[in-house]
């Protein structure tokens, strides 16, 4: 009986066996020995493709060990990149910058302000506001009426800062608290007369920014009813030459008043970058 030749394939990776006995009969031969022959040839071509298989499979593995070892060394080189970003209660100093608290203690500068707001709104300049840390001493918007003064009268508006200057420039009559603002700028700091508008979002976040402005040693905002009245820079629509608006830190509310009567001052500041 004739021993037969068996190719047999054991999964991927694996080796192939050639199963039986090899021999050439000569008097019986030339059947087996073809037929040998043949399958040899079939053998050769399945362990070709069995090497370009195991190849393949070696390459996907390196790939895999490759990204693998990639992502790892990312995540062991990560760099914390520190926050830089300005927030509410970040303290703006003499210098132009704007620090955390805990960065500010550390730096040695002086504090001017606290940072009260930082949402851009379309149409405004500048990246927020903050306060000054002190209250000015009180002084009139005007020191004589019937004369409008070129403000906006809008209580809506962002633009204390325009409404400062125009009481500060306007020719026929003299703002005493436009006059006292525009001395801080001596010591290189932009600050104005908040309109009706600022001080309604100063109003929203007074019991959050006092604390930072007590710690540097500012005035805090009045909270109570007493004493709590501030000039803005808005002049009231359709009485511009006689009366301005003030506003309340203790209640938010709103009072026109004639512009020869002194009060108060709180500065405010736009920062840019």
């Amino acid at each position: 009986m004739w021993d037969t030749n068996t190719v047999m394939c054991c999964g991927a990776g694996a080796g192939l066996r050639l199963a039986g006995k090899e021999r050439h009969d000569d008097k019986r031969g030339g059947f087996a020995a073809d037929g040998y022959r043949a399958g040899g040839e079939t053998a050769d071509k399945i362990r070709e493709k069995q090497k370009d298989e195991n190849n393949m499979i070696r390459k996907i593995q390196w790939t895999a060990m490759a990204v693998t070892a990639g992502l790892c060394a990312a995540c062991d080189a990560h760099i914390d990149v520190p926050d830089t970003a300005v927030r509410p209660r970040h303290i703006l100093c003499e210098d132009g910058t704007a620090l955390s608290y805990a960065q500010y203690e550390q730096s040695g500068k002086r504090a001017i302000a606290v940072v009260f707001d930082t949402e851009r709104r379309e149409g405004t300049e500048g990246n927020g506001y903050a306060v000054y840390l002190w209250d000015i001493a009180p002084a009139s918007f005007a020191d004589s009426l019937g004369v409008a003064q070129g403000t906006s009268a809008d209580i809506g508006a962002l633009d204390g800062n325009m409404n400062t200057f125009a009481l500060y420039d306007t020719r026929e009559t003299a703002s005493p608290m436009a006059e006292a603002v525009f001395d801080l700028w001596r010591y290189g700091q932009s600050a104005y007369i908040p309109s009706v508008a600022q001080m309604r979002l100063l109003y929203a976040v007074r019991e959050t920014v006092n604390p930072v402005i007590e710690r540097c040693g500012g005035h805090p905002l009045p909270l109570d009813e007493y004493d709590c009245w501030y000039w803005t820079s808005t002049e009231v629509s359709g009485q511009e030459t006689a009366k301005a608006w003030l506003y309340s830190t203790g209640s938010g509310a709103m009072q026109e008043t004639p512009k020869t009567q002194a009060h108060k001052l709180r500065p405010i500041i736009t920062m840019n970058k």
